[in-house]
């Protein structure tokens, strides 16, 4: 049976830290596909004129586009180069309740995310998303500082 373990990236040093966890971990496996995810906090709940929510979706397909070159294909080529089985995608939502969802539907059975950072933005998008995934995930998570 394959086993599939989800990364949940950030764009951080401790976002590495989670892939490189998760590649080591992978690599003692006998059967191992990796899922990398980067969510992009992303609230739906927001009550905008016609024109800001056509704004609105633009800004949220640069932001897809950003994250996919930036982040998710340098992670995806670099694992695919070392042999694992990978995929990768880039959500808008929740980052917690998005990388669980992701999880269950793709039937993976962690998921392994770094550790907030001092820095004030990611630890005020990532952090409390961290502490939300560890108590309400339906799989392990590990978090890698």
């Amino acid at each position: 049976m394959t086993e599939k373990i989800v990364i949940g990236l950030d764009g951080t040093d401790t976002g590495e830290r989670a892939l490189a966890f998760a590649k080591n971990l992978a690599s003692r496996l006998d059967a191992c596909e990796l899922l990398v995810v980067y969510v992009i906090e992303w609230s739906p709940f927001t009550f905008q004129t016609a024109e800001e929510n056509e704004q609105r979706h633009k800004r949220r397909e640069q932001e897809i586009e950003l994250a996919t070159t930036r982040i998710i294909e340098p992670a995806v080529s670099g694992l695919k180069a070392a042999g694992f089985k990978v995929s990768g995608f880039v959500r808008h939502g929740d980052v917690a309740e998005t990388l669980n969802r992701l999880t269950v539907e793709n039937g993976g059975s962690q998921i392994i995310v770094g550790r907030s950072s001092a820095d004030g933005f990611t630890k005020r998008i990532f952090g409390s998303s961290t502490q939300n995934l560890v108590m309400h995930a339906d799989v392990p998570v590990t978090v890698v500082g």
